[in-house]
Parts: C-alpha cells; sequence; structure tokens
C-alpha cells in the first residue's frame, strides 16, 4: 500500500513538473537570465492562487430571455483560454450557438498567437426548449501569467429556472438608485442596497455626457468577498467632486455591476442621468467661488468676508488680549512699535488658520475641535490670569520673592512684546480662542477637501484671517497712539486690561465649567470690580460719583448674579426640546423612527461660542420655535470629539459645529438647506418656511 502512494505520488509531481516545463520554458529561461535559484522559484510559485480563485465561476439565467449565462471573475494576473471551453448542457434543454465576446490575442509558449480572457468574462448560452431544471457542464483552461499553466478545469452546474425567476430581484429593485447635484462642488449618488445583495467596488465608473470635470469619487471602506471589494450596506453614498464651470445642468453616466449573496450576477448596469443644480447653500456657492472665479477676484471677496467676521464673538475676545500686550509695555510704547506688534499678532494668527485649514480639509481633522479639551482650556485661562495679575501688580503680595521674580520676568516678556512673545499669543488665541466654524471658513474647507488644492485654499483662509484682523491692527495703533504716560492714569488703564483679561478668563472657562459656576465667577468680578471702583467709598468730585455709580451698577448686578446661581429654579432652556443622539447609528435610529416627518439635525458643542448664540437668540425666538413643531429635532453634542462624533463629522463633511442639517420625510438630508455658522432668528424664520414648503 505505502508503495502504492509513493507511486501515485511521483506521477503527481510528474504531470505538474511536465505541464510546467511544456507550457513555461520562458519562465525558466527568466529565472536563469535573473539568477533564481531553485528555492526562490519555489517560494515564487508558492504564491499563485488556487483555480477556483483565480477563476471565479458562477452561471445564472437572464432575466428577460431563455439565455443562460456562465461568469468568470479573474483575477489580475490570469486569462483563460477563448478554443478550450467546452459546454454541454445534460438536462433541461438545447444549447444554441454560443455568444463569445471579443477577447486579446496573446503570444502563448505552447499554442503559438491565441485569443484569451483577462478580469472579467460573460459567455451568453441561447437555450431552446427551457425546463424547470438545467444542468450545464463547463470545461476550460487558464494560466497565471508568465508562471504556470492549470490542467483543464470541468464544472457542473445545475440551475433552476422557475427559482432563479422567482427568488431573485430585479436589478432595479436591488440596487435603487439616485443622484443629486446639490452642490456646484460635488454630486451625491446613492444606492439602496436590498437584503442579501452587494455591488463590486471596481465595477463602478463615473462620466459626463456633457461639460464639466469630474474629481475623483470618495469611496467609503469595502468588505472582502472572493478576494473582490463589495459593498453590503443597506445604503451606499458616494461624492463625486466636480468642476462644473458655472454649468446649472449635467449629464452624468454611471455604469455598476452588482450581485445576490446566494449567487446570482446581475450584467452591469449603465444609467445616464440628467441633474439640474438646486438650490445651493451659502457654503458651496463660495467652494464654487474658489473652484471657478478668478484668483483675485476670489481672494478679494474672502478678505471682504474676513472683515465681516471679525465682528462675530470669536474674534472679540482677541481685542483685549492684543491690547493687553501693548498695555504692558506702556512706558516706551509708541504708534509704530504698536502697529509692528499688532501686524505681528495677526499675522501669526492668518497663518495658523491657514495651515491648521489645510490640514482639516486634506485630513478630515479639525485640529481647532481638539483644542477645545477642558485641560487645555482651564490652562489658557490660568494665563490670562496670570496676565491679568501682572497688570494689578499683585505678584509680590501673593508669591514667594523666587517664584514671582521668575513669573513676572516670563510674564512681562509675553505681554511686553518680545516680538516671539507677540507671535506665540496669535497663535495660541487662532487655535484655542476662536474655534468658530462659518461659511466663508466652510466654504474654504470644502474646496480643499474635494479639489486637494492646498496651495489656494489655504491662501484663501489666509487672506480670509487677514481681513478678521485688520480691525485688531486699527484698535492696537490706536492703543499706542492714546495710550497715557507712566502716572496714576496708567495703572488705572492697566487695572481696566486686567479687569478684561479676567473677563476673557471667564468666558472661556464657560465652555467647560457648570453654569452655576461660571454665574459666581461673573458675580465675584463684578462685585470685586464695583468696590475698587468705589460703589462702597464716599464720593468726594465728579468723576468719583461717576465711577462710583458705576460701581453700584455692578456691584448690584453682581448679587443678583449671586442670587440666580444659588436659586434652585433651573432655566429651562430650549434645547431640551431636542432629542440627543451618538454617532451614526445613532442618527439612522432616529431617522428610520421619524419617518414620513421632517428632520433637523443640530451640530453642537459646550464650546461652541456661535452653538450657545444660536442656542440663546435663535432657537429661543418665538416665531422659530412655531415653525419647529413642523420638525422632529435632533442634537448632536460633539464636545467630546471621540470617534463616534468624528465618523458622524465625515458622514456629512462636516468639519465642526455649529452644523444644521435638514432631512426629508423619506430621510434624505437636503444638502443645499444646510445651515453652518450663526444664523440670526429672522433669517433662520424664513429658512425654516422655505423646507416646510417643499
Amino acid at each position: 500500500m505505502i508503495k502504492i502512494r509513493l507511486f501515485l505520488i511521483l506521477i503527481s509531481w510528474f504531470f505538474t513538473l511536465s505541464c510546467y516545463a511544456i507550457k513555461h520554458e520562458d519562465r525558466l529561461l527568466l529565472d536563469n537570465s535573473l539568477n533564481i535559484s531553485p528555492l526562490q522559484s519555489n517560494i515564487f510559485n508558492s504564491q499563485i492562487l488556487p483555480p477556483d480563485q483565480a477563476f471565479v465561476f458562477s452561471t445564472y439565467m437572464d432575466d428577460d430571455s431563455n439565455v443562460l449565462i456562465v461568469r468568470w471573475e479573474i483575477a489580475d494576473g490570469y486569462y483563460l483560454y477563448r478554443d478550450q471551453f467546452k459546454f454541454a448542457l445534460e438536462i433541461g434543454g438545447v444549447l444554441g450557438d454560443i455568444q463569445f465576446p471579443v477577447g486579446k490575442f496573446k503570444d502563448d509558449a505552447k499554442y503559438g498567437r491565441v485569443e484569451v480572457y483577462e478580469n472579467l468574462l460573460e459567455i451568453r448560452l441561447p437555450v431552446n426548449d427551457v425546463e424547470n431544471r438545467l444542468e450545464l457542464v463547463v470545461n476550460y483552461q487558464g494560466c497565471a501569467d508568465g508562471r504556470l499553466c492549470y490542467p483543464p478545469i470541468e464544472k457542473v452546474s445545475v440551475v433552476n429556472v422557475s427559482n432563479t425567476k422567482n427568488h431573485f430581484i430585479k436589478a432595479s429593485e436591488a440596487f435603487i438608485f439616485s443622484a443629486k447635484f446639490a452642490s456646484p462642488s460635488y454630486l451625491v449618488l446613492t444606492w439602496h442596497i436590498a437584503d442579501g445583495y452587494y455591488l463590486y467596488k471596481d465595477k463602478f465608473n463615473f462620466s459626463l455626457e456633457s461639460k464639466g470635470q469630474l474629481g475623483v469619487a470618495k469611496l467609503p471602506t469595502t468588505i472582502v468577498k472572493f478576494d473582490k471589494e463589495i459593498y453590503q450596506q443597506p445604503e451606499l453614498e458616494i461624492i463625486v467632486p466636480i468642476k462644473s464651470q458655472g454649468l446649472e445642468q449635467l449629464d452624468l453616466k454611471v455604469e455598476y455591476q452588482g450581485c445576490a449573496v446566494a449567487g446570482y450576477c446581475y450584467p452591469p448596469i449603465t444609467k445616464l442621468v440628467h441633474l439640474s443644480l438646486g438650490e445651493v447653500s451659502e457654503q458651496d456657492r463660495l467652494a464654487k467661488l474658489l473652484t471657478n472665479s478668478n484668483i483675485w477676484y476670489a481672494l478679494l471677496v474672502f478678505f471682504g468676508l474676513g472683515l465681516l467676521l471679525s465682528l462675530t464673538p470669536c474674534v472679540f475676545p482677541m481685542i483685549p488680549i492684543l491690547s493687553s500686550i501693548i498695555v504692558g509695555q506702556a512706558k516706551d510704547v509708541t504708534t509704530y512699535k504698536a502697529f509692528v506688534m499688532s501686524l505681528v499678532y495677526v499675522l501669526a494668527m492668518a497663518v495658523t488658520y491657514a495651515v491648521l485649514g489645510v490640514v482639516t480639509g486634506l485630513l478630515g481633522e479639525n485640529l481647532q475641535v481638539a483644542f477645545q479639551d477642558p485641560l487645555v482650556l482651564v490652562s489658557f485661562a490660568l494665563l490670562f490670569v496670570i496676565l491679568s495679575l501682572s497688570m494689578f501688580g499683585f505678584y509680590e503680595l501673593q508669591l514667594p520673592q523666587g517664584l514671582q521674580t521668575k513669573l513676572t520676568s516670563w510674564s512681562n516678556s509675553q505681554q511686553g512684546g518680545t516680538l516671539i512673545g507677540v507671535a506665540i499669543m496669535g497663535v495660541l488665541s487662532a487655535v484655542i480662542v476662536g474655534p468658530c466654524i462659518a461659511p466663508p471658513l466652510a466654504g474654504a474647507l470644502l474646496y480643499i477637501s474635494q479639489t486637494n488644492d492646498a496651495l489656494f485654499g489655504g491662501l484663501a483662509l489666509f487672506v480670509m484671517s487677514l481681513g478678521m484682523g485688520i480691525p485688531l491692527i486699527i484698535i492696537g495703533i490706536s492703543a499706542g497712539h492714546w495710550l497715557p504716560k507712566v502716572g496714576a492714569w496708567m495703572d488705572s488703564v492697566k487695572a481696566i486690561f486686567g479687569v478684561i483679561l479676567l473677563a476673557v478668563a471667564i468666558w472661556m472657562l464657560d465652555r467647560v465649567l457648570p453654569e452655576q459656576v461660571i454665574m459666581l465667577l461673573w458675580a465675584s468680578l463684578l462685585i470685586v470690580s464695583a468696590v475698587y471702583m468705589g460703589a462702597l467709598d464716599a464720593a468726594t468730585s465728579g468723576w468719583s460719583k461717576l465711577w462710583k455709580g458705576f460701581g453700584i451698577i455692578f456691584l448690584v448686578y453682581g448679587v443678583l448674579l449671586i442670587i440666580g446661581a444659588t436659586s434652585n429654579n433651573a432655566q429651562i432652556k430650549k434645547s431640551d426640546n431636542f432629542i440627543p443622539i451618538k454617532g451614526v447609528n445613532g442618527l439612522n435610529a432616529e431617522l428610520a423612527a421619524a419617518k414620513n416627518k421632517l428632520v433637523m439635525l443640530d451640530f453642537s458643542a459646550e464650546w461652541c461660542v456661535s452653538c450657545q448664540e444660536m442656542d440663546d437668540f435663535t432657537f429661543s425666538d418665538s416665531g422659530v420655535q412655531k415653525l419647529l413643531v413642523n420638525f422632529v429635532l435632533l442634537k448632536a453634542d460633539v464636545t467630546a470629539n471621540d470617534i463616534k462624533d468624528k465618523a458622524l463629522y465625515n458622514k456629512f463633511g462636516i468639519f465642526g459645529p455649529p452644523a444644521i442639517l435638514f432631512f426629508d420625510q423619506n430621510g434624505q438630508e437636503q444638502v443645499a438647506f444646510r445651515v453652518v455658522g450663526f444664523m440670526s432668528a429672522e433669517k433662520f424664520r424664513q429658512h425654516l418656511k422655505k423646507i416646510i414648503q417643499l
């Protein structure tokens, strides 16, 4: 018995080596020419796929005709011979004329010039007198190019015709396709994939039959099946960037192919759709401006938008920061020196915005959001407290002499105006103080993410930041111009800026501390300031009476804040009407539950200043409240900025809060109606009315 087994093993080895030698003399020559050892050659051959993986075989019956389709998915670097196919229908009907597609001609070592098939092959077999059950015998042979040839392969396929036609749904039902030209910068292509079906990643192809230019499609993550990357999720969304060049309409050609998990594969599908550009959101219009407009015109527009952004709350805290830097060097500051310091501060801020914007656009990761960590905010607030105490000159009263000397020296160098210190404060201010997302910023980030044009996108952000900084430069020069000479007035001015810096510190802590604590901090600042303003002292002159009057107002308001902070009556916030959601799964669950209803999703965070504005001034408006009853209200609190938050960002191409998204009754986002940044109550009311009337 052992001798027989050894004999069979030797015979099988002999057969394999003979086939290899006959078919691949050129491979042996290649091994010799490259000085490949037998061991290296064996390792090379061990990487060859098994035949069932090299040539994935399947059959299915065409729904619309009595044609049996035999299909092979051929791996890269492999091929099948045209003249080695044999078909025999053993049961179920009579074969008609076999329909071969056109192959590729190749010079073969054994057969000479032959026709072969690569990649995907489908052979159509017309069947006459079709019965319910077909049994097909198929013979074929293939090779791994330049490596080895497989022995002839035989497959027997049984097809239940009635089951095939009844069990599998039509392609239009298995893959429900839709496309939207919702933005001048990108197309949104969506497939609803039925359960038990999937689409091939490498079968997608997109092209325009009209003017315009498509970018590289953003394909989501796949799973692997039979060495092929596929999509098997219920909904597949692909974003295709486009340079529409001002076009309002276009013709899009989409090609794709899919299969049923049970073994039925559909022929390739081609869709030609005519798309019209709908209403466009503000950030999309700005992205289009960068894409299609003259570069100088686009930069001028973004500079003007930066000037408008300088009036937003995200820029206001930078005013006392810069002013305190200049005040800290009062004894020898000049208008020119104030201008240089202001310019350095603004340039550092602008470069930081541009760099962070480019990184965000290219990677989809907003680094400014990462700097809103409570530890970072508390540390930066403490820095403002240190700067403020130096304004009051209190170090010697509270710190040991050695530490006081070092701290005073460091603090004065930062505020007193070494240009490096000024630049550092500009960088920190851009990163930590003002992480607001506004339509101009979102438009530039959208342009960078879709075109990968980091140079022009970053330049637009830099110019926008310069526009934001122009008022800061003007205020800095003014401070250097009207700043009084050293004396009693100078101490009062420094004290005022010390109070302002403490206010900035409390404003920053408002993002991470409870509301009652913040109210107590504001009350403390107001009451202490009132005491220093003479609210409890006797007034002797007109100016002292004026200061005492303001001090009494601060004192009274501070006391009221303490009463409010210690009261048990919690303030009811309008945001309580919102249903909290977390991550993509949380959103999908609420969208499914809200079927046949309009949905509004609000991206918000505790550290987001504009989000607080939306809550306090827009959502609380009575007119807005009446319109919001038409929506299911969802809120995504992205304060943590964790994996689930980032996944939700990426799903919609959001770079940070505030952002408000709207969904129709079918759960589809109305991209054109996105709101990014703060919107006043009046404008938001009009915005909601448009969505309701759709």
